[in-house]
């Protein structure tokens, strides 16, 4: 089983402002819980001991809540971003030394993705990259997925209802090899643009299918909504 998960929480937030002005988006509150506490606790279910944070914005406060984890029961490390390096330049240097297979989640999607199954899924379709995809109506706002069986060929960004693919859309979490990372440039990337989509073509990501929980945060009309509809354990 995997045992090290990246999140991406160095965001702005610039569209949950006013809220984002003094907290940053991880730190915005779910219940009782941050909404970056929400996600780290789902993985510790599964059996992730190590946590990486890539941080940006207001890191400071991200650091002073979780410290080193070990009041979670977990180790939690920080990769600071000095510059805005991209989702693939983020995900890159927070990767950086790892060896093995990794969970990868955006900080700002809610869900109660099952990572055991994932792997599972990933170990047996012997892909680079398992990428969680969800159904959603309003296909129009997303990247919609194209598939052949569950091998992701492409994305089809924002069509109209008629002419989606599929109504399967990328959730933010992943398994994924180290060694994909190797296609990414030095510095300021896109995981999306300049991986992803060069992988799909040939056959290298598996799509896992994720029906339950999933929240986008992202504006405060979904933030809103989030924190009525999520179901967590208290």
């Amino acid at each position: 089983m995997i045992d090290t998960a990246i999140i991406l929480a160095g965001g702005l937030g610039t569209r949950l402002r006013p809220l984002t002005d003094t907290v940053p988006k991880p730190l915005i509150p779910i219940g009782d819980k941050p909404l970056l506490q929400h996600i780290i606790e789902n993985l510790k279910k599964y059996g992730v001991k190590n946590i990486i944070l890539s941080v940006g914005y207001k890191a400071e406060l991200i650091e002073e809540y979780f410290k080193d984890g070990s009041w979670l029961g977990l180790k939690i490390s920080y990769s600071p971003e000095s510059l805005p390096l991209g989702t693939g330049g983020a995900i890159k240097q927070a990767a950086e030394g790892l060896k093995k297979p990794f969970f990868l989640q955006w900080g700002d999607n809610l869900m109660d993705v099952n990572w055991k199954e994932m792997y599972e899924e990933y170990i047996a379709s012997k892909a680079k990259i398992l990428m969680v995809l969800t159904p959603r109506e309003d296909v129009e706002n997303f990247g919609v997925a194209k598939l052949e069986g569950k091998k992701i060929l492409m994305f089809v960004e924002k069509p109209s209802r008629e002419e989606a693919p599929s109504n399967l859309i990328n959730a933010g979490a992943f398994v994924i090899n180290p060694d994909v990372l190797n296609i990414l440039p030095q510095g300021k990337s896109s995981i999306e643009k300049d991986c992803f989509e060069k992988l799909a073509p040939k056959g290298e990501i598996y799509a896992y299918l994720h029906t339950g929980q999933w929240f986008p945060t992202d504006t405060m009309e979904k933030y809103e909504y989030a924190k009525k509809k999520f179901i967590y354990k208290k």
